[in-house]
C-alpha cells in the first residue's frame, strides 16, 4: 500500500439506479467513467403536461414512485448503446421501455401524460415537496412543493461549470457514497426509526470501523476503490423528503430526516445548514469497483 495511503473499509455493497427515482439494483460490480456509474440514472420519466422530470422528491403527484423496480435488460458497458430497462409496477405489472404502447402503460398507471427518455432537457427541472420540519431548508420552505433546477441547469444558472454533463439525469455529483458508520449512528441516535441503505439511494457504500458521521471530514480527500478506481470527494451529501418515503420494506418515517436535522445539519460552502449523510463525488480516476475491494483515502 502506498505511504501515504490510509484504509477505511472496504466496499459493503453497490448500487445503480437505472431508472430516476425508481428503485434500483444491488451488483456486484460497478463501472466508473468520467461521468459517474456506468447506467446510473439512465432514463427518466418526463411529466409532457409540465416539462418537468419526474421525480419521486414530489411524492404527492406521483406516489409509489420508488415501489417502483427499475432493471437492464442486459449489463450497461461503458462503450455501449444504454440497454432496454425492464419496470415492475408496485401492481405486480411490468413494462419494458422497447415494448410499443410503453409510455401509454405507464401514464395509465400515474393518471397522467409521461413519457421514459434518456435525456435531461436543457431546463432540467423536478418539483420538490418541502415537508413541515424546521431546519430542512435553508429557505425554510414548509409543507410546499417548490420548483428546483438540477444537474447542468443548475450550475448554469448559478453561473459555475457543471460536474455532470448536459442530458444527465443525475441530481448534482457523478458519484454518491456513504459509510456504514453514519447508519449506525444514526440508528444509535433513533433507534424506533430505519436507517437502511436503500434509503438513502447511494452508489457506493463502504464498511467502515470508526464511530460516528465520518464522511463529515472526508471532503477534498480522495478516495480509491480497488486497484484503479479514484474519487474525489467534492461536498457532503445533503439530504432531502426521498429519506423518509415508504418504499418496497421500508415505511414511511419522517423520523429519518428528523434525526438528521437534529444531529448532522451542516453548514454547506454558500448555500446554508443542511441535514448531511453521505457524501458527493467526482471521478479522478476511471475504473471498476467490486463489493468487497479495500477503500483508501
Amino acid at each position: 500500500m502506498d505511504n501515504h495511503r490510509k484504509s477505511v473499509g472496504v466496499i459493503a455493497s453497490l448500487w445503480r439506479f437505472p431508472v430516476k427515482s425508481m428503485g434500483g439494483e444491488k451488483v456486484q460490480e460497478l463501472e466508473i467513467c468520467a461521468h459517474g456509474v456506468v447506467g446510473d440514472r439512465a432514463y427518466a420519466l418526463l411529466d409532457t403536461a409540465t416539462g418537468k422530470v419526474v421525480s419521486a422528491k414530489n411524492s404527492k403527484l406521483f406516489p409509489d414512485l420508488l415501489k417502483c423496480r427499475a432493471e437492464f435488460i442486459t449489463p450497461p458497458g461503458r462503450f455501449e448503446t444504454v440497454p432496454h430497462v425492464a419496470i415492475t409496477l408496485p401492481n405486480g405489472d411490468w413494462v419494458r421501455s422497447d415494448q410499443p404502447g410503453a409510455n401509454e402503460k405507464l401514464s395509465t398507471f400515474w393518471g397522467r401524460q409521461v413519457m421514459l427518455i434518456q435525456t435531461a432537457p436543457d431546463d432540467f427541472t423536478i418539483d420538490q415537496f418541502h415537508p413541515d420540519l424546521a431546519g430542512l431548508d435553508p429557505s425554510d420552505n414548509r409543507n410546499t412543493v417548490v420548483s428546483q433546477k438540477l444537474g447542468a441547469a443548475l450550475f448554469k444558472s448559478v453561473g459555475m461549470d457543471s460536474p455532470v454533463p448536459a442530458g444527465s439525469f443525475l441530481d448534482v455529483f457523478p458519484v454518491s457514497v456513504m459509510t456504514t458508520s453514519t447508519m449506525r449512528k444514526l440508528k444509535a441516535l433513533a433507534p424506533d426509526s430505519c436507517f437502511d441503505e436503500p434509503r438513502f439511494r447511494m452508489n457506493v457504500v463502504i464498511e467502515t470501523p470508526d464511530e460516528g458521521f465520518v464522511e463529515n471530514g472526508w471532503v477534498g480527500q480522495k478516495l480509491a476503490l480497488g486497484e484503479t478506481t479514484q474519487l474525489s470527494v467534492a461536498m457532503l451529501d445533503p439530504r432531502c423528503v426521498m429519506t423518509t418515503l415508504a418504499q418496497t420494506g421500508l415505511p414511511q418515517d419522517l423520523g429519518v430526516l428528523r434525526t438528521l436535522v437534529a444531529h448532522n445539519r451542516v453548514a454547506l460552502p454558500g448555500m446554508g445548514q443542511f441535514p448531511c449523510a453521505g457524501v458527493y463525488a467526482v471521478v479522478q480516476t476511471e475504473g471498476k469497483a467490486q463489493v468487497g475491494n479495500t477503500v483508501e483515502m
